[in-house]
């Protein structure tokens, strides 16, 4: 197996000075409205559909689709969700949206809200400090709850996948209201 195509955000921001391309940042809507590369269109990757985004192109047929998302592994899950559908030139971005920011690129930015990440971080540690209260105060049972959370999150670590992410992910606050997020 080969290894799937990235650039750099600095190589991806000489080829939009020097034309148009397809950036699609596959991040949940909120986190696209709080930042995004100026030239991405929003497609989250929970949804994505290769050949709806090949069928809203906004660069020329010929070119290379780019994906980006916060930090790139999304991106490297759109790219081969691309591949898998028969699209091969398809271009992650090394360091997503993050590397972007870094970099000083044109960015649009929107309403801030909490990331996807630390709304896990959250929840999880909700969950294990209820179990513990519960598996002390009630019934040591409860404890199952602790070791439940824990293999799921070492299971997102190994798989880099969070069930957890995707289910908050989907929740209302999650969801861009105004329609201006999506394609």
């Amino acid at each position: 197996m080969t290894a799937s195509p990235i650039i750099s955000v600095d190589e991806l921001a000489h080829r939009t000075r020097q034309g148009s391309v397809d950036l699609i940042d596959v991040r949940t809507p909120m986190e696209f409205r709080g930042v995004h590369a100026a030239p991405a269109r929003n497609m989250p990757l929970d949804g994505l559909d290769p050949q709806a985004a090949i069928a809203a192109r906004t660069a020329a047929a010929e070119e290379p689709v780019y994906v980006i998302c916060k930090a790139g592994s999304r991106g490297a899950k759109a790219q081969q969700k691309f591949i898998d559908a028969g699209f091969t030139d398809v271009i992650n971005i090394d360091g997503g949206t993050d590397a972007w920011v870094a970099a000083g690129l044109p960015v649009v930015r929107g309403k801030q809200t909490m990331s996807l990440e630390r709304q896990v971080r959250i929840a999880a540690g909700s969950i294990v400090l209820v179990g513990a209260l519960l598996a002390l105060l009630v019934h040591p049972a409860f404890a199952g709850v602790c070791a439940f959370v824990g293999a799921g999150l070492m299971f997102a670590g190994i798989t880099d996948t969070c069930a957890m992410g995707m289910l908050i992910a989907r929740m209302p606050w999650n969801q861009s209201t105004d329609g201006s997020c999506s394609t």
